[in-house]
């Protein structure tokens, strides 16, 4: 069995809960589609909920958050510092949105409220460059998306691997053990559309409007789902040397 570490970054709003389930269950329910043995296991990283030894899981990815990183909250100090210690200790971590944004900012990155307004819907990119973990293969990357923060400015020694152009580093690796996307690969597209509806008081009604147009699109969530798990279960290093024809 693959014992994956979730960092709990929020909870969905609770009047959507009883339809959507919360951020562990939509993980649970996202890699249970894949044909692998895939545990979860939780820290809420909001009350100072971490490993004790990083060992206790093959990798760690987070959730999202309705939060931002410049809202000064103690428990993201905690959060980005523990991403250098993964980065540090090279142990394998994948951001998703907020935690994408989060591994830019611990790893002397910069990240802001976009000029460009609210990312939602379905958001279209362009593979740009593929990684060995990266299978099965694709060209795009399309995969439902709710955020007003971007990246504006990389971590040193970041490549991007997934780009469009409303969001130009929608998936990054950094070393062997960093990587993030600004995407939700555990949402669905009733849960966006419910997201959406809840958040009409800040999100304008024609942007709400063109995302929800979106919505019937194929999505890549199933393809970004096993993206991870081989990057967060599998030795990088030896794997590219093996590919590269190296012992």
């Amino acid at each position: 069995m693959i014992t994956l570490g979730l960092l709990q970054c929020d909870d969905i709003a609770e009047p959507l809960q009883p339809e959507h389930g919360n951020y562990p269950a939509m993980f649970t329910s996202l890699f249970g589609r894949l044909d692998q043995d895939i545990s979860l296991r939780t820290y809420d990283v909001r009350t100072g909920e971490y490993p004790e030894n990083h060992s206790e899981c093959s990798g760690y990815l987070t959730t999202g958050s309705r939060h931002s990183l410049t809202d000064g909250l103690p428990w993201v100090d905690d959060l980005l510092e523990f991403i250098r210690q993964l980065h540090r200790t090279k142990t394998p971590f994948f951001g998703v949105c907020f935690g994408h944004q989060a591994l830019a900012c611990a790893l002397g990155g910069h990240v802001q409220t976009s000029p460009k307004g609210w990312g939602v819907g379905v958001s279209f990119n362009k593979v740009v460059q593929k990684k060995p973990w990266m299978q099965p293969a694709s060209d795009q990357l399309d995969i439902l998306v709710s955020h007003e923060d971007q990246i504006s400015r990389l971590p040193e020694g970041a490549e991007i691997l997934a780009e469009s152009t409303f969001c130009p580093y929608f998936m990054i690796q950094v070393g062997e053990h960093m990587a993030s996307v600004q995407g939700h690969p555990e949402f669905t597209p009733a849960y966006s559309a419910a997201l959406m509806d809840a958040r009409k008081h800040r999100i304008p009604a024609d942007c709400i409007r063109d995302a929800k147009a979106t919505l019937n699109a194929t999505l890549d969530d199933l393809t970004l789902a096993q993206w991870i798990v081989n990057f967060l279960t599998t030795d990088c290093t030896a794997r590219n040397l093996l590919l590269a024809g190296g012992p």
